[in-house]
């Protein structure tokens, strides 16, 4: 678990290794129930019989949404902001889906922080270097540069 208490942490952590997070299984149950949140049903992720005989990947296939969707929960698990008073998404400069997550596969993610933009009132544009790996398959099923920004609380907010 990586620890980013302040800005100067940041800085320091900036072009570093990347944390890696633990493999987490991708499930049909999870595949299902993302494909009925969001309305995008198709068989190619819904109807594993149907994947399994007609699909080009011969399996159900997670939405490529679903796992860039998971990255605030992979993210959480590998990082530590104490003393973080905000966050929030600021967006993606790219994201490609490089290779399908098969139904029962094992994903992991490894996040490298590759700037630190400080803005005013104590906050900083962070742009983190993302891929997704999947267990046993050489190709990544995603690779992304996502935007986050943070704000922490200033040293006088600390004292009080």
């Amino acid at each position: 678990m990586i620890t980013l208490d302040s800005i100067e942490a940041l800085r320091a952590f900036a072009g570093q290794p990347p944390a890696l997070t633990d493999w987490q299984t991708v499930d049909q149950d999870t595949i299902n129930r993302f494909g009925l949140a969001t309305g995008d049903t198709q068989w190619i992720h819904m109807d594993p019989q149907r994947a399994q005989a007609e699909s080009p990947y011969g399996a159900a296939i997670a939405h490529g949404l679903l796992t860039l969707s998971l990255l605030p929960s992979l993210f959480a698990s590998a990082m530590r902001f104490p003393n973080r008073r905000l966050a929030v998404n600021y967006g993606f400069d790219r994201v490609r889906f490089t290779q399908a997550v098969k139904a029962g596969a094992r994903i992991r993610a490894a996040f490298s922080l590759a700037t630190v933009d400080e803005l005013p009132d104590g906050q900083a544009r962070l742009h983190w270097d993302v891929r997704i790996d999947i267990d046993g398959e050489q190709r990544p099923a995603l690779v992304a540069r996502w935007l986050t920004q943070v704000a922490y609380h200033s040293r006088n907010e600390e004292q009080s």
